[in-house]
């Protein structure tokens, strides 16, 4: 293994030429070349005008793209750029509203949303994984060439969102969401032997701190560019002042293998010294903020309890607590009344987890257990209340048989939901995890507050891209187009870069 390198450099603004400068000059100091099929990975979980600072800015791809292309092999096959957003939108209008397809069509990329192409899978036969195969896009499998390209922010259930825990976007919301719970870290670090990226190139321009799909901008000014997946994340932990091996996703690709998170060991170079780089990040705020402290100052009241297993995080930061965090805040964007909503409504109780304490409801309040691991035993207002737990073990899940529900479908499900409990004080949204957008659909009902499925200066467009991807996944079925694929190894399959034992024999292609 060569020893990694990481590159950082100053940019003032989204300047599409200095972009393009300064990405070339890093690909021509790492020595790489673009060619075969080279596919572009960039964070885009959602975009629009109430998450300008989500994704990989337009003007950072566009950089990226021609500077791949002028440093290109003559052998390059195509040039793609390929994504899953988040929250079950359609992967089409979240490019179309981060400005993506202007960018595609000056660059001559090819675009692929994850979810409209066959998923295949990847067998995996490493100690401690969750599961023994995976499934991803058939880009990604084919990809010679890798090009990771996130933005640098905070992340509320895995403290920070970079190159590795940009990986969530190479799966389909079918697989995605399997064991995207208390085991999040774990998931992302498994992905790891799905593919490893070339090069890596982190919009951090204007950085997003705080949160994942709606962060607060903060000015970094940099593009930090790498050649190990591993070593990149560990220095943009420096960057902000975090010890990798505080972030469970790097630290497990560490012990496995993937690259080191010593700066000893990585060589870091650049116009901006990492000394410099945190003097401008100071003050940089990251994720992991409780679902019972997130609710102050209102009328909704959170609990929470542990998840499954009886061992490990105390916490579910990975599945339905954290959700609810970036549920209230994208409700926040689309009803700027959100907050008084909150505070004039009824008393609301939310439970998540194994919870075993006092829940401080009246006669009247409702009381929401969000998850199938939610449970309690004990009394409310003086009467007897149980909730038993309805989560199904992970092994019990197979991903070949994994089932997708559109937003259409978890609107309708949530509303049927929340109609026929109108009477009760006690409701359960059942799955593992609730998603953020079921608990959009869900919060917005309770509390009154805009539903932004509903908001008409997107529905058209919304509309319109969902169409278009139903539709053509409907081409594909009568044309027998199949869309998952069985056991097979990519093109750029990882491989951990110690010599670790891949103990006992060869797994088979079930789930564990």
């Amino acid at each position: 293994m060569r020893r990694p390198r990481i590159i950082i450099r100053s940019c003032p603004d989204y300047d599409v030429d200095r972009i393009q400068t300064i990405v070339r000059e890093g690909l021509e100091a790492l020595d790489l070349r673009p060619h075969g099929r080279t596919l572009v990975k960039p964070n885009c979980v959602a975009s629009g005008p109430q998450f300008p600072h989500a994704h990989t800015r337009p003007e950072f791809l566009e950089g990226v793209l021609r500077a791949l292309r002028s440093r290109a092999r003559p052998d390059l096959e195509e040039l793609a750029v390929g994504e899953r957003c988040g929250i079950t939108v359609p992967t089409r209008f979240a490019f179309r509203h981060a400005g993506f397809y202007p960018v595609l069509e000056r660059t001559g990329a090819k675009a692929y949303h994850f979810e409209e192409v066959p998923q295949v899978e990847i067998p995996l036969y490493h100690p401690g994984r969750l599961r023994d195969a995976l499934f991803t896009p058939e880009p990604v499998a084919k990809a010679d060439f890798f090009v990771n390209c996130p933005k640098f922010k905070a992340h509320p259930w895995t403290t920070v969102t970079f190159s590795m825990k940009n990986y969530i976007g190479i799966q389909d919301d079918r697989h995605r969401l399997i064991d995207h719970d208390h085991k999040l870290n774990e998931k992302v670090a498994d992905l790891q032997y799905v593919i490893q990226p070339q090069f890596i190139a982190i919009d951090a321009i204007v950085a997003g701190e705080g949160r994942m799909l709606t962060p607060l901008p903060f000015d970094l000014k940099l593009i930090v560019m790498g050649d190990n997946q591993v070593a990149f994340d560990a220095v943009c932990c420096r960057i902000i002042g975090l010890d990798p091996r505080s972030v469970d996703h790097i630290r497990l690709a560490w012990e496995r293998g993937f690259g080191p998170i010593d700066l000893d060991d990585i060589d870091v170079e650049g116009d901006v010294t990492l000394a410099q780089a945190q003097a401008r990040a100071k003050g940089f705020r990251t994720g992991l903020v409780r679902v019972e402290d997130y609710f102050a100052g209102t009328n909704v009241k959170a609990y929470s309890g542990p998840p499954p297993g009886g061992s490990g995080p105390d916490y579910c930061w990975g599945g339905c607590p954290g959700a609810m965090e970036e549920a209230i805040e994208i409700l926040r964007q689309f009803d700027r009344a959100c907050d008084d909503k909150l505070r004039s409504r009824p008393r609301l109780h939310i439970v998540f987890g194994a919870y075993d304490g006092e829940i401080d409801a009246k006669p009247g309040e409702k009381i929401v257990f969000i998850g199938d691991c939610a449970t309690f035993h004990g009394s409310v207002a003086g009467s007897p209340l149980q909730m038993k737990s309805l989560y199904v073990d992970r092994s019990q899940k197979n991903p070949r048989e994994a089932k997708n529900a559109d937003i259409f479908v978890k609107f309708v499900t949530v509303t049927k939901k929340l109609r026929a409990s109108r009477s009760a004080q006690v409701i359960r949204l059942e799955g593992c995890p609730v998603s953020v957008s079921e608990q959009v659909l869900a919060l917005a009902q309770l509390e009154g507050i805009k539903n932004p499925i509903l908001d008409p200066k997107t529905a058209l467009s919304y509309l319109s891209c969902y169409l278009s991807w139903r539709t053509r996944m409907a081409m594909k079925r009568v044309l027998g187009i199949p869309y998952q694929i069985a056991g097979s190894t990519p093109r750029g399959a990882a491989r951990p870069t110690q010599n670790l034992p891949l103990e006992g024999p060869t797994p088979p292609l079930e789930a564990p």
